[in-house]
């Protein structure tokens, strides 16, 4: 009798250690599948195709080279200048938009804002760190992520704001990669009233700078996981407040050893955001976005998919995008 004790302890004890080791490879699947965005961002998360549509109301011209006027530009308007200088970018064709990360910070000699892209490697302790490097730009097609130059001319100085057309949208079937949409508006400076394109193309200057997240308080449920298993943060599918992050601001080397969750102050840094079109503003549907001298004036535009957003995850990947952009300069009219 005490054999057959002994061995029905021995047996309930094997049971509750192999339902240990269950659980354990239960709990490292989990963690497996809810990794950093940038991990998926290395393997799979892409961006199919961007369409951008710029459009301007109540008498406001726009113009991609400061030559030719006009009140609507699109993708063929963007990548189609010529002027010396120009570095506009939209992926395409076989190219393929990745997701990057910025601070925001504008480069002071070159004017351009610093994107960095992110790929994952094995630690020397055997976990995930990031290595980022310098995604650059370069006219047409090839590159990251959108940028391009835009021309504003406009009788008098005045205030020009983005309406509530203004959104980023899922082009066909909605993977959700368009809730980790950014777009900065960097004003570079002006000319007076009837320079030539020539001189309005060569301006360059960091005169004022903001980057507009507009999907901050919309996720998926995977996003919604993504944010609580990952980055420890709880939130909801709608009507979500929005939530911090940290940018890449510098390039980050294998040897360097960088965590995926590090918050280290050499290589990343707090990111502001505007979020909601209601964000002081005169009326609830529009935004302000820059001030235009009277004359023509250049604001560069960034448009990215952030590897920092919780939203960049596997299963939001292969979607394609289309960005609005409307600009009015009467805060009354639209709403």
């Amino acid at each position: 009798m005490a054999k057959s004790k002994s061995r029905s302890k021995s047996k309930r004890k094997d049971r509750k250690i192999f339902l240990a080791i269950i659980m354990i490879l239960f709990v490292g699947i989990v963690l497996t599948t809810s990794t950093y965005a940038w991990f998926t961002a290395n393997r799979t998360v892409t961006v199919e195709s961007i369409d951008v549509q710029v459009s301007t109301s109540q008498g406001l011209q726009i113009s991609t080279d400061a030559s030719n006027w006009k009140s609507i530009v699109t993708n063929s308007d963007i990548t189609g200048v010529s002027w010396t200088g120009a570095l506009n970018q939209i992926p395409s064709g076989s190219k393929t938009a990745v997701p990057v990360s910025t601070i925001g910070n504008v480069n002071a000699t070159t004017g351009l804002m610093d994107m960095y892209k992110g790929t994952i490697d094995t630690g020397t302790g055997g976990g995930n760190i990031l290595i980022t490097e310098k995604s650059t730009e370069t006219l047409g097609s090839a590159g990251d992520f959108v940028v391009f130059d835009l021309f504003f001319q406009s009788s008098v100085a005045q205030t020009v704001y983005l309406t509530s057309n203004s959104n980023v949208v899922a082009k066909g079937t909605s993977t959700g990669i368009q809730n980790a949409a950014r777009v900065a508006f960097i004003t570079e400076g002006s000319v007076a009233y009837g320079s030539t394109p020539a001189a309005a193309q060569a301006i360059k200057g960091e005169e004022a700078k903001w980057i507009w997240e507009p999907n901050y308080d919309v996720h998926t449920a995977a996003a919604v996981n993504n944010a609580l298993n990952v980055y420890n943060i709880t939130t909801g599918q709608t009507n979500g407040t929005k939530l911090a992050y940290k940018g890449v601001k510098a390039p980050i080397a294998k040897a360097n050893d960088i965590p995926l969750n590090s918050t280290n102050t050499d290589y990343f840094a707090d990111v502001t955001t505007v979020g909601s079109l209601a964000s002081g503003i005169p009326t609830s549907t529009y935004l302000n976005a820059f001030d235009v001298a009277e004359g023509i004036t250049k604001v560069r535009i960034y448009m990215w998919i952030e590897g920092q957003d919780v939203d960049c995850e596997d299963r939001a990947s292969g979607g394609a995008l289309t960005y609005n952009l409307q600009f009015s300069i009467d805060a009354n009219a639209g709403s």
